[in-house]
């Protein structure tokens, strides 16, 4: 842990929920932080919230995942304010619950361009630096309903595109080893967040979904295993929430609505 104090780390969605637990767990290892999410107010209070109570360094930029230029802005203001980027964690997502046939078109937008293109252009932002200095962590929020075969119904465009990151994470291992890069998927179950809360009747008992610390002890992990150790993929499924019989009901509203 103490070779983790003063490096830096980026977290997308970082503002509340996930992301949040997240870069409190990064705090605590003694990592600065350049927290990103689109809501400024709240990213001004997580980012105060943390750096007051683990004293570590904490930058807020405001930034919306979908549009290019923001990483980009993202990228620059953090590299300005630390100099090298150490660690990417891409978490920031968006669900979307439909049977296929009823689903928005926008949302197929909105799901490639925040879920998986968003990931990609923020590795693509970093990844030269990392090279240059033969070192570098990248883990990507994945999820755990890409461990289904087939995919949760009404979560098919949602699932296919997790897939899709899963593959493309593999992938950029083999390529990026070499280089003293690690990239870890992890593979979360149903958390209780703000995002599920949305969704109307998720569960009778509340109590059967996964709280955040799991996930944030898979992140200290991947962080602290030895510098020749790569966890490829860290899978965090609740046992009382099996998929074979979601929690979340078939007819469901979309929870932006």
């Amino acid at each position: 842990m103490e070779l983790l104090k003063g490096k830096t780390a980026i977290i997308t969605g970082a503002s509340r929920g996930i992301g949040k637990a997240i870069a409190e767990a990064a705090a605590s290892l003694g990592i600065n932080l350049s927290l990103a999410a689109r809501g400024e107010g709240p990213l001004e209070e997580t980012a105060v919230e943390i750096a007051n109570h683990y004293g570590v360094e904490v930058l807020p930029v405001s930034t919306d995942v979908t549009q290019f230029e923001d990483l980009e802005n993202l990228v620059k203001k953090t590299q300005k304010q630390f100099g090298a980027i150490d660690i990417l964690i891409n978490n920031a997502g968006i669900s979307s619950q439909y049977p296929f046939e009823k689903q928005p078109f926008e949302d197929f937008e909105r799901l490639v361009h925040t879920n998986y293109l968003g990931y990609v252009r923020m590795i693509r932002l970093v990844i030269n630096d990392m090279i240059k200095r033969k070192s570098g962590t990248i883990i990507n929020m994945v999820s755990g309903s890409t461990l289904c075969d087939p995919l949760p119904r009404t979560f098919l465009v949602y699932s296919s595109l997790k897939v899709g990151l899963r593959a493309f994470s593999k992938g950029l291992f083999w390529e990026m080893r070499d280089h003293g890069i690690k990239i870890t998927s992890i593979l979360p179950g149903v958390t209780d967040t703000e995002l599920t809360e949305k969704l109307d009747k998720i569960t009778v008992d509340r109590s059967r979904l996964m709280t955040t610390e799991a996930i944030e002890n898979a992140v200290k992990f991947a962080l602290n295993v030895p510098a020749n150790v790569c966890p490829l993929e860290i899978s965090v499924i609740n046992q009382q929430t099996p998929w074979t019989e979601p929690v979340i009901p078939y007819k469901q509203e979309h929870p932006d609505k």
